[in-house]
């Protein structure tokens, strides 16, 4: 059982984007979340914040990546974001707040 501090931590923010916003056509909306997110409990966590039914979760894992600018080496820190597919008919209004 997810206390609500754990469902909470689970989703650091929505993505709010060009591409994100033309899937949310789609019932999909992308958040940014933490490396020990996994699909299960993400599913979970935004099915209870948002009281909606996910059918299908994809995560993408982007690597730090070490760029060179003006002759340093700059490193661009990883992340990892989750797509998440909403049953059709629903959708989640990122404008209001949790």
């Amino acid at each position: 059982m997810m206390d609500k501090l754990s469902i909470y931590d689970k989703i650091l923010y929505p993505v709010v984007t060009e591409k994100s916003t033309n899937l949310s056509e789609q019932n999909k909306i992308i958040f940014k979340v933490p490396y020990s997110a996994n699909k299960k409990t993400l599913k979970g966590s935004i099915e209870k914040i948002f009281k909606v039914n996910v059918t299908k979760i994809n995560i993408i894992n982007k690597k730090t990546l070490v760029k060179s600018t003006r002759g340093k080496k700059v490193k661009k820190k990883g992340f990892k974001k989750a797509i998440i597919t909403l049953k059709k008919g629903q959708n989640i209004d990122l404008t209001t707040g949790i």
